[in-house]
């Protein structure tokens, strides 16, 4: 949208404007409920899951009370094969059951999930451009895959165990009370034993499961910086620099994930170790029992039986709720991102024509705890008319593109088209009726036909198609390649080279037919030959249309109908090329020195007064 020096002064600002946002309060079970929640989990398939999960839990419980009976009354005279057949109609219904539930509860899981990144996706598409100056590209795709992966990764592998951990420990608990309750109320002795383990242990998971998340976005974003300008980090020998940055971030998470190592290292023994202690209390106090008489050897063997249906639950439990610390940072990511104000494109109405004039009063603009970079702008576009705002780099006249996009609003002042403000038009209508041409024509990766239509709501005919080529004058090289226009440009239409980006970016403009044109002019990327033609195709665009140009070139100031000159954020300046020479010295010495090209120096010469 402007030259490589504006755009990055202008980044750094959103940037310092403001912190991550997203490191507040911690997310507990409730956020992650509530994000489960909002995903509408199909209720039909959560109770046959459920249910199955009862019958499977009950067929397993139902066969130490079987097992008891064997042993209190056994003989090979009582044993008959339908004892046989319902033992293992039992089993077979444990299993069946159980590994139902467990692909119902997966599936459950993908559908959760695959929601998710619906919702994520949808809001990206529809956060404003000052989220995106925020936050690095990496560290969004971040949230929306490793984050998410790590939500899916607790629902899908250990969320099934955990449900039906909880319905067999209930269960098996019950039935332990009607055996012994003497016995079971020692069980509770574990609980507290447990929780003082579990819980800082699982604290601490946290705290290194969100800087893991953190770290992990830091890293990505990093890697996606360098991986798309590699031609930079080559052509400047910046190997070295960037393989140490990268190395550090490698490091970093090595050392995170050997700390999550050590605290995951002391959930299992611990566990195993109260749970052994506990089973050795049992055995002793229930041989003694026996020995008393108090209760059978079946007795004895159930509740052994039932313990180990508890135990194994617990161990399972405990697994779920160390992973259940690690995604309450992914949770906390995503639910910040997802409660991010975002764009409303249908409020307000709609636009038919942007054929009016476009008028500023007072215009003021500040990213957020930053100094104003424009102040009391005020100017009148006429429809038809080409109004080139020119100046010195960095004084705002990016900015004021994006002001006129609506990426941002005005702090003060306001912008209106035909005496009314632009924001009682929605953003899509109003949008919809400007074309924008930036220096590097941005291409996404797909065929030319895929980006000549980017956009655009409606098929174009091939003779419209052609004819948007012809004006913009890329159907020459476009016929001269094997598959024309399904020809595929490569990421960020690296296969085509400036002037042919370029030239696919009118061609585009041209078929989105914009009664507004911004445009910002590009020279040095393109050699002369390419600039010629760029510029006639540009020619052909900016005909009968109101036409906003950041101008860089001299024949494109001398053929405006009005020039903005904008320095410091205020317009210093207006009027024709010729009125400004004679009555604004900085845009002369501008004009002199900046807006001259090898092949303009003759015209560069015609208006200098020495």
């Amino acid at each position: 949208m402007s030259s490589s020096t504006e755009t990055a002064s202008y980044r750094g600002r959103g940037e310092a404007a403001s912190s991550d946002g997203q490191g507040g309060k911690r997310a507990g079970w409730r956020s992650f409920v509530r994000l489960i929640m909002a995903s509408k989990p199909p209720k039909k398939l959560i109770a046959v899951a459920l249910l199955l999960s009862l019958a499977s839990t009950a067929a397993g419980l139902v066969v130490p009370m079987v097992t008891k009976q064997f042993i209190d009354g056994f003989s090979l005279s009582a044993l008959k094969p339908g004892h046989i057949v319902m033992l293992a109609g039992f089993f077979v219904i444990q299993a069946l059951a159980g590994a139902y539930s467990s692909y119902l509860l997966a599936r459950l899981g993908q559908h959760v999930v695959a929601s998710l990144r619906e919702r994520l996706w949808r809001k990206l598409m529809a956060l404003p451009v000052a989220y995106y100056d925020r936050h690095q590209t990496g560290e969004t795709v971040s949230r929306m895959t490793n984050d998410t992966g790590v939500v899916r990764g607790l629902i899908t592998d250990h969320l099934v165990g955990f449900v039906t951990s909880i319905i067999s420990a209930i269960g098996a608990f019950i039935l332990l009370l009607t055996l012994d309750w003497r016995m079971t109320l020692i069980l509770l002795i574990a609980i507290p034993v447990l929780a003082g383990i579990m819980v800082p242990l699982g604290m601490m998971m946290h705290r290194i499961a969100k800087e893991t998340q953190d770290e992990t976005a830091s890293f990505s974003g990093g890697i996606n910086n360098v991986l798309s300008e590699v031609r930079l980090v080559k052509a400047s020998g910046a190997e070295p620099r960037e393989l140490e940055h990268g190395f550090k971030g490698i490091r970093a998470l090595y050392r995170l994930g050997v700390r999550e190592g050590k605290v995951g290292a002391w959930i299992g023994p611990a566990v195993s170790f109260t749970i052994m202690m506990l089973l050795v209390i049992i055995i002793g106090y229930g041989g003694v029992r026996v020995s008393s008489g108090a209760m059978t050897a079946g007795d004895l063997v159930a509740f052994i039986l039932y313990l180990m249906q508890i135990i194994m639950p617990v161990s399972q439990i405990a697994v779920f709720f160390s992973q259940f610390n690690k995604a309450m940072g992914a949770t906390e990511r995503i639910s910040a991102t997802l409660e991010e104000t975002e764009e409303d494109f249908a409020a307000g109405g709609e636009l038919r024509s942007a054929s009016a004039p476009v008028t500023a009063e007072g215009l003021e603009f500040a990213y957020a705890g930053s100094e104003p970079i424009l102040r009391g702008i005020d100017f009148e576009i006429q429809p038809g008319q080409v109004t080139a705002i020119v100046g010195p780099s960095g004084g705002g006249k990016t900015t004021l593109f994006s002001l006129l996009e609506r990426y941002y609003a005005p702090t003060a002042g306001r912008l209106l088209i035909g005496g009314v403000p632009l924001a009682d038009y929605s953003l899509a209508s109003w949008r919809s009726r400007i074309g924008y041409v930036a220096q590097e024509s941005p291409l996404m990766a797909g065929t030319i036909r895929d980006n000549l239509t980017y956009g655009i709501d409606r098929a174009p005919e091939p003779e419209e198609l052609e004819r948007a080529a012809r004006l913009a004058y890329a159907d020459v090289f476009i016929n001269e390649l094997p598959k024309k226009y399904d020809t595929e440009v490569g990421e960020r239409g690296i296969k085509l080279s400036g002037g042919q980006r370029q030239r696919i970016g009118i061609a585009r403009a041209l078929l989105r037919n914009p009664d507004i044109l911004l445009l910002d002019e590009a020279t040095s990327a393109l050699d002369s030959q390419s600039e010629v033609i760029v510029q006639q195709a540009l020619g052909n665009l900016m005909e009968g249309r109101t036409t906003v140009v950041i101008a860089h070139r001299l024949s494109t100031v001398v053929d405006a109908d009005q020039i903005l000159f904008v320095d410091k954020g205020r317009i210093t300046g207006r009027g024709t090329h010729e009125e400004l020479l004679e009555t604004h010295e900085l845009y002369r010495e501008f004009a002199l020195r900046q807006l001259r090209s090898p092949k303009e120096d003759e015209a560069a010469e015609a208006v200098d007064p020495r």
